[in-house]
């Protein structure tokens, strides 16, 4: 079970402002596999904020998943924005979302920007590789 967490979920929540439990918490806890190349990148985002290793790993292609430890504790996510995302729908085999995550660590903040690539294997989304631009 995921840790109690009555806020809004990290992703922001998907409808906006929902609670981890209404939104990717179902998700991390392997109850639910998200319906949405969204809701999947959503819930991996609040995976890395919540170093749910578990669930990075079921949700990574394995064509394209490191070895070892997924999230980094030292990092601490700080918010999500969602720009765009294309495909990804319950009827799609591939779907792409590109997002912005902000961080911290020791050694400052910074911003990821990244356009994911989502497919579909047997059935359930799959974070697959950032997109090269």
């Amino acid at each position: 079970m995921i840790a109690d967490h009555s806020g809004t979920c990290p992703c922001g929540g998907l409808p906006a402002g929902a609670v981890l439990a209404d939104c990717c918490g179902p998700a991390l806890d392997g109850t639910v596999w998200p319906e949405t190349a969204e809701a999947l990148m959503r819930s991996r985002y609040t995976a890395f904020v919540l170093h749910h290793d578990d669930h990075l790993f079921r949700t990574w292609h394995p064509r394209t998943r490191p070895r070892g430890r997924l999230s980094d504790p030292t990092t601490r996510w700080l918010g999500l924005t969602v720009e765009d995302a294309s495909g990804g729908g319950p009827d799609d085999t591939e779907g792409t979302v590109t997002f912005t995550a902000d961080w911290r660590d020791a050694s400052g903040t910074g911003r990821l920007s990244e356009r994911s690539v989502f497919v579909r294997r047997a059935g359930r989304w799959m974070y697959l590789e950032a997109a090269d631009d």
